[in-house]
């Protein structure tokens, strides 16, 4: 790789990690080509982007931005690396949970950078598919917040609903 492709190679780098919040590091290492095609293609349909490149590249592009979040995962940058960027959080998390089941625990989840959270080993993806999206959190919330109101109003119907049953019941008595 020449001087201009390496720099070109981590300007690339840098766009992804300023365009993308949530991005799992991989170890691809132990997967035939048939497997790293497959997962692309998961992704693909998913809408996580997957990249893999030299470590010493990844590390360049992260110590470039002069950010602490980053030094968590200089760590994880050995062996065969593959970057997967995403809007959710914990989409590549399912990703991998999903691969995994007809690949034998593979790839091995090596750090996953959650907005300023860094989650490192292996360990962290079952915590990870676990992670709710910015959607579903919206939609806790507002169910929280109409669950009183629906409360009130089922008590008005119920007490509307026993006072003309009464009224009904006078009515026929007289």
């Amino acid at each position: 790789m020449t001087p201009a492709q390496k720099n070109e190679a981590i300007e690339v780098l840098k766009s992804k990690f300023t365009q993308y919040e949530n991005i799992y590091i991989t170890n691809t290492e132990s997967l035939t080509v048939d497997q790293v095609s497959k997962l692309r293609r998961l992704c693909f349909e998913k809408n996580v982007e997957m990249k893999v490149a030299k470590n010493t590249l990844i590390k360049k592009a992260l110590e470039s931005f002069n950010d602490d979040k980053y030094s968590g995962v200089y760590e994880s940058l050995h062996g065969v690396t593959a970057l997967m960027f995403s809007e959710s959080p914990k989409e590549p998390a399912l990703i991998l949970s999903s691969f995994r089941k007809t690949n034998k625990e593979k790839p091995v989840l090596k750090a996953a950078l959650i907005g300023a959270d860094v989650f490192t080993g292996d360990n962290q993806l079952k915590s990870l598919t676990n992670i709710k999206t910015k959607n579903e959190l919206i939609g806790e919330v507002i169910g929280l917040l109409q669950s009183p109101a629906k409360r009130v109003l089922a008590a008005l119907l119920h007490h509307h609903e026993s006072k003309a049953g009464a009224e009904t019941e006078t009515a026929v008595a007289e």
